[in-house]
């Protein structure tokens, strides 16, 4: 009984982790949307950037943590356990590296983030701003990788799955305004972002609701 009993909490430990990892994924980029950080565009200049940033490292490192760093985490556990409920098929195995890779990235982009905030130089701000952005247009394509090769798992519901396509074509035009430093396909961000939050908290929810 005890043999028992231990098995089936570790099992229910088990379940929580992508629905308590995808849960904090989207508390996290909620807590980084409610910090006022300077707007900086993609013209802006090295000495326009310096200006803007002044006296705002503090709250510039706390959107930073929750947008980049935290969701770090919910991206990996999503994706691997996902690609664990799959059975490691091929289409498990792009998205658990898909994940890997995009957290990857977006660890790096913290750290140049927070170099970024406390640069009083604008040549330096100029290199570490369009640094940071055309990483964060490599990380939209991979992410778009995550949905598709997700989405193709079998593992999620169907919504999800329709959400994971939407996410993918959304921020791959994303990704493509990052790269080139293209304003006007940027606003593709306001879609591409809220689908990716949920298709990875609803990823995660689903798969801790399909262990039960």
């Amino acid at each position: 009984m005890t043999a028992i009993a231990t098995t089936r909490t570790t099992a229910g430990s088990l379940r929580t982790v992508p629905a308590l990892a995808g849960i904090g994924y989207a508390v996290s980029w909620v807590i980084a949307l409610s910090v006022p950080v300077p707007n900086s565009a993609f013209g802006d200049s090295g000495s326009s950037l310096v200006a803007k940033m002044a006296g705002h490292a503090v709250a510039m490192d706390v959107n930073n943590l929750f947008s980049e760093g935290l969701p770090a985490i919910g991206l990996v556990l999503v994706s691997l356990w996902l690609a664990r409920a799959a059975g490691w098929s091929r289409a498990g195995r792009i998205t658990a590296a898909a994940g890997a890779v995009a957290a990857a990235i977006s660890l790096v982009e913290f750290g140049i983030g927070l170099a970024l905030a406390r640069t009083t130089t604008p040549d330096t701000a100029h290199l570490l701003f369009h640094s940071l952005n055309r990483l964060d247009g490599v990380k939209m394509f991979v992410l778009a990788v995550m949905g598709v090769a997700g989405a193709m798992t079998g593992m999620l519901p169907r919504w999800l799955r329709y959400t994971g396509i939407a996410m993918a074509v959304a921020i791959a035009g994303s990704g493509f305004a990052y790269l080139l430093l293209s304003s006007g396909l940027a606003t593709l961000a306001y879609v591409s972002l809220p689908l990716l939050i949920v298709f990875v908290t609803g990823t995660g929810i689903a798969l801790g609701r399909s262990a039960e």
